[in-house]
């Protein structure tokens, strides 16, 4: 079984692109983010028209996170359990934001997370990122106890660097979001718990990334970040056989500013 994560920057702007690298790829379950639609906008016939069917949820061209399978999509949940919402004026009541969905597809508990930015280090966004975190910590740790067995896959846009082989310039980003210590905590915090990096052992560092921003020629100039990631129980990370980075993706006109991360699972 062949499962992956994509942050597409737009799911109408690149559906052709989408799903041709599906059935290029053989993969079986792909979570997306960033699909920038609303539920109704959303292309499901196209991706019917392939097999795959689609559970979405998005509220506004901003966020979205999606599953494609063709495995079968089960027991289908929108964002997990005190999700916080966010408004940028505390006497505002927090507005919900389309950034988890979850399914069990072929046995599989499948997450697709699209983590809050954080912008800048004063900003009530990045107290946002930390207590989105903390409380799907609370969640996955949860989830664990209750069966330890279970396989789960936390996986999509961390828009956090956990270490500094994660970014082509740490001193570029020191004081700035993606990188602090108390985001790296925070991500540390699921591998503590027993969620573990599937790829990383695949595809170890320094200079491999998923995100390259689309200004100052950072591709070419191999400047990036690793910020997507794939995070098994330890049921799933035992079936791990193999794991990548299709950095190839992120080329030509029209590519998403991310590329794909690909995980393969034993029988």
């Amino acid at each position: 079984m062949r499962i992956a994560t994509w942050n597409v920057n737009s799911v109408r702007a690149r559906t052709d692109r989408i799903l041709d690298w599906l059935q290029r790829t053989d993969t079986d379950v792909l979570a997306m983010q960033e699909t920038k639609c609303k539920d109704e906008q959303f292309p499901y016939e196209r991706f019917r028209e392939v097999g795959y069917e689609v559970t979405h949820v998005g509220l506004s061209q901003w966020n979205g996170v999606a599953i494609a399978s063709r495995v079968g999509i089960d027991n289908v949940q929108i964002g997990f359990e005190d999700q916080p919402g966010f408004h940028k004026d505390p006497e505002v009541a927090p507005a919900e934001e389309a950034r988890a969905i979850g399914a069990t597809c072929n046995g599989v508990r499948v997450w697709s997370l699209y983590v809050p930015n954080g912008r800048e280090l004063a900003d009530p966004h990045y107290t946002y990122k930390l207590d989105w975190l903390a409380k799907l910590h609370a969640d996955a740790v949860g989830w664990l106890e209750k069966n330890p067995d279970e396989q789960i896959a936390l996986v999509g846009d961390w828009n956090v660097a956990p270490t500094d082989e994660d970014v082509w310039d740490p001193a570029l980003f020191e004081g700035r979001t993606h990188t602090s210590a108390r985001e790296r905590k925070a991500f540390q915090a699921f591998v503590e718990s027993g969620f573990a990096d599937v790829v990383r052992p695949h595809t170890p560092g320094p200079g491999v990334y998923t995100y390259w921003d689309y200004t100052q020629l950072r591709f070419p100039k191999k400047q990036g970040m690793r910020i997507d990631f794939v995070l098994g129980s330890p049921a799933l990370a035992d079936r791990v056989d193999k794991a990548e980075i299709d950095r190839g993706e992120r080329k030509g006109k029209g590519a998403s500013d991310h590329a794909p991360v690909i995980v393969d699972l034993s029988d």
